[in-house]
């Protein structure tokens, strides 16, 4: 959301329900201190508070596709100026609230006490330590309709203040109707009513004109879903069975980064990139979680948006699990039951760190994006010397070659990657025994294929349903000494779409040093829990049951839960793929 900056002076966490004297562009405002918030809730709050307050007081309005979407807007005719300002000045529903008075300067809201075409109006919120705030990004804002009167070659009609989702000037005449969210913004509307503009008789949905209630060419109406990959490496269950896999194909066939324990070794960052994902892309229809059988503890499965997959219900031959191989994971993905056509597949050190909209990710004909690395594949034929990730992409560039005649020369970079299912199933179709190859193999090998991460994106590009994007990225190195001060400026500015957080084997920076600045950085920058997660007195609960345990209680596997054993050691869960 937008920067805003904590007054100097008193710096230890604010009382809930307390207001903060904050710093912004606009000049001070004070915030209401929460520890629950959403950006979507807010928005809503804003938009239904005004709509009530002009239904009150007898004013005909329109509620608007703003060019923004992350804001709302209203339409009043500019001869009810003076009476909208009055009752928003002394409505009592209002105590708590910004309203500030404004022109439009170059298509954007600036205060301004004279020659008012705009009044903005929210009600700004905060975490306890008010490094997240929730203010005048998702106002509400009253724009004020000119008269344009009629001539012989022209009908009379009504010139808007600026530009909005359809235009500037709308016929006069009546054309009232009744819309969703969904119509007045891409970004807040409905995952669960993508093509509902119009509203049903379920919905009385919010008061517009024709004009808004037709969909843009411009606007997704697919579902996207979210997918991740997932294991708890503290697990007691899931590291006998990986302990007994190492013994049984032999630790000198693996390669030591295959294998290597800081792969799993968590932050809680799962609990974090699902924050990121419910305040910054509320738009996401579903969220599916791969796992062995794992569950967090803080975790509500049972949510209506959350879908908890087990390797077994995506994996056609059950006999090469347990797997610990996230190529052969992620060669499974468009298994899984009820996915759409379209979706995101993250890592859990992959963050949004800002709001980001469909069309991010994907176009709205359903062509995807990929977001090309400057960095440089290798050269050459696979070696041993190779490190898994270079070799599985020296595979994908073998059959790029060998089947369009094109050579890769880029990696991708480390962020979510927009799949189409349909191009994962062809994949598998055209080079079936290399992904079942892939599938088999229960450690990193020379022979995987990276199939999400880089040969879908080329493969769907040469097919002509991919094409390169861009998108506001940025990657700090757990162990690099320069990351403290990196997560400091990131926390302030929160100036990109998509964070990467990643660890690697270099000692640099000692581990518990890593913790403690994950520890410190995560919750100032997702303070608000997730509708995802559990009250904290049930997940601590939970978490006397080892993530196996209750991850086969949750998918049907009927096993008795009992107490976990407090494994030894820093707790470990981490997501199977590294690029």
């Amino acid at each position: 959301m937008r920067r805003l900056t904590r007054t100097p002076g008193r710096r230890s966490p604010a009382a809930v329900g307390s207001r903060l004297r904050l710093t912004g562009t606009h000049g001070t405002l004070r915030a209401t201190v929460v520890t629950e918030a959403s950006p979507t809730a807010v928005w809503r709050r804003n938009l239904d508070t005004v709509v009530a307050l002009l239904e009150s007081g007898g004013i005909e309005y329109s509620c608007l596709r703003p060019a923004n979407d992350l804001t709302s807007a209203v339409a009043v005719g500019d001869r009810d100026r003076d009476r909208v300002l009055r009752l928003l000045g002394s409505a009592p529903q209002l105590a708590g609230a910004v309203i500030r008075t404004g022109r439009v300067v170059n298509g954007l809201f600036r205060p301004a006490q004279r020659q008012v075409t705009v009044v903005q109006v929210f009600f700004p919120l905060t975490d306890p330590t008010a490094t997240l705030v929730i203010a005048d990004d998702v106002a509400c804002e009253v724009e004020f309709w000119a008269d344009l009167p009629g001539t012989e070659e022209e009908a009379p009609a009504l010139l808007a203040p600026r530009r909005n989702g359809v235009g500037a000037v709308f016929p006069a005449a009546p054309s009232a109707c009744r819309v969703t969210a969904r119509a007045l913004s891409e970004f807040h509307g409905s995952a669960d009513a993508l093509k509902q503009y119009r509203v049903t008789a379920a919905d009385d949905g919010y008061r517009s004109r024709e004009e808004f209630a037709t969909t843009p060419v411009e606007t997704i109406e697919f579902p996207i879903d979210a997918v991740y990959t997932w294991v708890d490496g503290a697990d007691p269950d899931w590291t006998k069975r990986k302990n007994a896999a190492l013994q049984r194909t032999g630790q000198g066939q693996i390669n030591p980064i295959a294998a290597n324990d800081s792969r799993y070794t968590s932050r809680d960052e799962l609990r974090y990139s699902f924050r990121s994902l419910a305040t910054f892309a509320p738009w996401l229809r579903r969220i599916f979680l791969v796992t062995d059988d794992q569950v967090p503890a803080w975790l509500d499965p049972e949510h209506p948006r959350i879908t908890v997959v087990s390797h077994r219900q995506i994996f056609d031959d059950t006999s090469v699990l347990p797997t610990f191989n996230s190529h052969a994971i992620e060669s499974r993905l468009h298994r899984i039951p009820g996915l759409a056509e379209h979706f995101v597949y993250f890592n859990d050190d992959m963050f949004l760190g800002r709001p980001v909209r469909p069309t991010t990710f994907f176009h709205a004909n359903g062509i995807a994006k990929f977001f090309r690395s400057p960095a440089q594949l290798d050269p050459g034929p696979v070696t041993v010397f190779d490190a898994p990730v270079t070799a599985a992409g020296k595979n994908n560039r073998r059959h790029i070659a060998e089947r369009f005649g094109r050579t890769i020369t880029q990696k991708m970079q480390h962020v979510p990657y927009p799949l189409q299912r349909s191009v994962l199933a062809e994949i598998e179709r055209e080079l079936r025994d290399e992904v079942r190859q892939t599938a088999a193999h229960q450690f990193r090998h020379p022979g995987d294929l990276s199939i999400p991460s880089s040969l879908q994106h080329y493969w769907a590009y040469l097919t002509r349903r991919s094409v390169p994007g861009r998108i506001a990225y940025t990657y700090a190195d757990l162990a690099h000494p320069s990351t403290p001060v990196k997560l400091a400026r990131l926390l302030r500015r929160r100036n990109f779409d998509v964070f990467c957080l990643n660890d690697t084997d270099s000692a640099e920076v000692p581990l518990a040093e890593q913790v403690e600045m994950l520890r410190d950085f995560l919750p100032r920058y997702f303070p608000f829990r997730s509708p995802f997660e559990l009250p904290e007195g049930a997940s601590a609960e939970r978490a006397a049951v080892t993530p196996t345990q209750l991850g086969r209680a949750v998918l049907g596997g009927g096993e008795v839960l009992r107490p976990r054993q407090a494994p030894p050691g820093l707790a470990a869960a981490r997501p199977e793929p590294h690029s």
